[in-house]
């Protein structure tokens, strides 16, 4: 009797063993699924992100490829404008040396990738820099960029106003020419995530003020002297 009670003890260890095996390995695999579909779901979940951060805005027409800025002219030498439509100094810098950046890209001498930035924006109580940005994306939509920046430019507010409105925006692109598109992609705000993508890139090239001019990739000073020196 006693013999068989032993065995029976022994059976039900050895059967409470693997029981206790079988529940390790349970949960061992339900751990290892679960952090699977975590790391899945990571992964979904970068590639989500990392597919919107890609693609969170739309280049207007005329934007070189990767989307940082507007290009006129087809010219060798290229020259880089980085502005914005509320900084006083970029008002004179166009009234002073725009002509001879269009007739540079008129004599086929250089092209102009111009970059409106925002980093004004606090220097407005609308985030004028950005709206302004934003419109020159729908004129350049329009084929009427650089009409439009120099309309801007003739017509900009003082830094620190709240500058001008939607509707004021609106009716200088009706005065260079755009229509009814234009005037719906600005009440949209259609380009203002373009200009963040403009100014983030401007900040990452290491821009840190407006205007900033570059010639072949070189920093030259805001000057017409300087800029036909270094284009030749």
């Amino acid at each position: 009797m006693s013999t068989r009670v032993g065995q029976k003890k022994a059976a039900r260890v050895v059967r409470d063993q693997i029981a206790r095996e079988k529940r390790r390995s349970r949960t061992l695999w339900t751990t290892i699924a679960a952090v699977a579909v975590l790391v899945i779901a990571g992964l979904i979940g970068w590639g989500l992100i990392s597919a919107q951060d890609s693609g969170t805005y739309t280049a207007p027409p005329g934007a070189v490829e990767d989307g940082t800025g507007i290009k006129v002219g087809t010219g060798p030498v290229q020259i880089d404008i980085y502005e914005d439509f509320i900084c006083p100094a970029c008002g004179t810098f166009e009234k002073q040396t725009g002509d001879t950046l269009d007739r540079l890209v008129a004599q086929g001498k250089a092209s102009v990738v111009y970059h409106p930035l925002a980093f004004l924006d606090r220097a407005s109580s609308t985030d004028y820099s950005t709206r302004a940005s934003a419109a020159s994306g729908a004129a350049a939509e329009g084929g009427k960029f650089r009409e439009y920046a120099k309309a801007l430019f003739a017509q900009q507010p003082a830094e620190g106003s709240a500058g001008l409105s939607d509707d004021q925006l609106i009716a200088i692109g009706r005065s260079v020419g755009l229509g009814d598109a234009f005037a719906q992609a600005v009440r949209d705000g259609k380009y203002k995530p373009w200009t963040a993508h403009v100014t983030d890139a401007a900040s990452g090239d290491g821009v840190t003020g407006t205007p900033t001019v570059r010639v072949a990739g070189k920093d030259v000073q805001p000057t017409t002297q300087a800029i036909q020196a270094a284009v030749g």
